[in-house]
């Protein structure tokens, strides 16, 4: 490939790109990042991962590293929406996962696994205009020492909400802004006596707040110790008066706002460390939806696609499994192998799942408004959560559980993310997500009496074949995608022709081996 020439640049390097770069490596395709700030961000956004993605990464052999607890990870008892508390338990497949990790620690994280697998990142290099023709992208950066031009076969823009590769492809971002609301955030220390047993906060005159978002009359208090000794507080104040966006946001400023929305002091105070720490004024609230993920050989992922607010912690499973299904099908349209259509299914399949996003955020946002009539609406809402069907409901939706992809496989498991199984090998007991860290494609034959491995052999170049036993076995049979999707599974046994078109329709054309 000529010089200045790659298969794949992404612009972006937060945690985003960087798991879509990591996911096309392990596919043998080193992507180009370009990031525009000189270093990793220590700016604290995201608190942590919530929902599928915890299973995502278990799959990936990252649980463990990114500070999960040992053995397979369990689902959450319960949660809130809203601030409203929801049970889980009891549910017969709990959706609902979550792992502790502030944003910049993770991108460390994936930063390194970049490094590990090989993955040149740019720092300090910004993509600042791009042209696309005969089949390729022709990408301008500034970096460092000038301006240069880079041609890709793939640009993907993990860029942000503000993201200049979606502005610059013409991609229309829809959506609302709400101007009403002011936030203020900072991360603070606090008396010791004041936290609870399970993790909120009692404030003499004001009374107990629980752990997470907190109604209040005058509006939202938010109260987050996800670092021992260093909370995370917040308010959220409604029509209130505007401040100047060049006015730097003090604590001063956020015990004022404390004070109004609380009516009572709290005794906050510096936090304790060098820091990074949060303090940040954040003025209305973006709810957008690109209007379509791709634009020829350009791609839209992470918030350059979807913004929505951070209530109840959907961003980085919707943005992280983004990565997953993009990154396996464009690396099989690199290393030839993919069937016609599959790069479209990117947006066919995760779209949904942002719309699916778009409508819980907003939910969430709504019943957190002042007024007698929110207040009710909350009581009956809080009524309807009570109900298992829909704890079971409110579950699957926050954890991105409650779409199917459509694989053209009719079998219940199909378009569903693999159950977590543990299997019995010739080689010993494994889990299922074990057998995924490769992030090859997977058929997993659960009975001798079918000869589904033997069919799958004309794939042997890019899926691998486990036979198997296990007490839980929900098919026979299962053909499992990169990202942990099932594409086909099978009870019957006598389903070759389906196994067939199943991996064709997603593995391309078999090979005389």
């Amino acid at each position: 490939m000529p010089e200045n020439s790659f298969d794949v640049v992404i612009s972006g390097a937060g945690p985003n790109g960087l798991m879509l770069a990591c996911e096309l490596a392990l596919a043998g395709v080193r992507p180009i990042m370009l990031e525009k700030l000189r270093e990793p961000s220590a700016e604290p956004k995201a608190n942590g991962l919530v929902g599928q993605v915890i299973r995502l990464l278990d799959m990936r052999g990252l649980y463990h590293e990114f500070g999960g607890a040992p053995g397979a990870p369990q689902p959450l008892p319960g949660f809130i929406f809203s601030g409203l508390p929801v049970s889980f338990k009891g549910l017969a497949a709990n959706p609902m996962y979550a792992l502790s990790l502030p944003q910049p620690k993770l991108v460390r994280l994936l930063e390194k696994r970049a490094g590990e697998l090989g993955i040149e990142i740019r720092w300090g290099h910004e993509l600042t205009e791009l042209v696309q023709q005969d089949g390729a992208v022709t990408v301008t950066v500034t970096g460092p020492d000038g301006v240069y031009d880079l041609t890709t076969r793939y640009l993907v823009g993990a860029d942000g909400g503000k993201s200049v590769v979606r502005k610059r492809t013409g991609i229309d971002f829809p959506g609302t802004t709400s101007t009403s609301e002011l936030v203020r955030m900072a991360h603070v220390s606090l008396p010791t006596e004041l936290r609870t047993e399970d993790g909120g906060i009692s404030i003499p005159g004001r009374g107990r707040l629980s752990f997470g978002h907190n109604r209040v009359e005058r509006g939202m208090f938010i109260f987050a110790e996800l670092d021992p000794g260093r909370p995370l507080v917040a308010t959220m104040e409604f029509d209130g008066d505007p401040v100047p966006a060049d006015t730097p946001m003090t604590l001063d400023e956020l015990r004022a706002s404390l004070r109004r929305v609380l009516g009572v002091d709290l005794p906050i105070a510096p936090p304790p460390g060098p820091g990074p720490h949060a303090l940040r004024r954040i003025e209305g609230q973006n709810t957008r939806l690109a209007e379509r993920y791709r634009d020829g050989n350009v791609f839209l992922l992470g918030d350059a696609a979807h913004v929505h607010s951070a209530m109840g912690g959907p961003g980085l499973n919707l943005g992280l499994q983004d990565a997953a299904n993009l990154g396996w099908k464009l690396a099989a349209q690199i290393n030839g192998w993919a069937p016609a259509e599959l790069l479209d299914t990117y947006h066919s399949e995760r779209y949904p799942v942002g719309e699916r996003v778009m409508m819980q955020s907003l939910s969430q946002h709504a019943l957190m408004a002042p007024g007698d009539d929110v207040t009710a609406l909350r009581q009956l809402f809080g009524e309807l959560l009570a109900v298992p069907e829909n704890a079971e409901h409110i579950a699957h939706l926050m954890a991105g559980s409650d779409i199917r992809y459509d694989t053209g496989d009719p079998h219940p498991l199909s378009g569903r993310m693999v159950p977590d199984l543990t299997l019995e090998t010739a080689e010993g007991r494994v889990r299922i997500a074990d057998l995924l860290h490769s992030a090859r494609p997977l058929l997993v034959q659960l009975t001798d009496n079918a000869d589904f491995a033997d069919i799958a052999s004309g794939w042997a170049d890019r899926v691998d074949t486990v036979i198997a036993t296990s007490p839980d076995a929900p098919a026979d049979a299962l053909l499992i995608r990169p990202d942990g999707y099932v594409a086909w599974a099978s009870e019957t046994g006598d389903d070759a022709d389906r196994l067939r078109d199943a991996l064709s329709r997603w593995f391309g054309a078999a090979r005389n081996f």
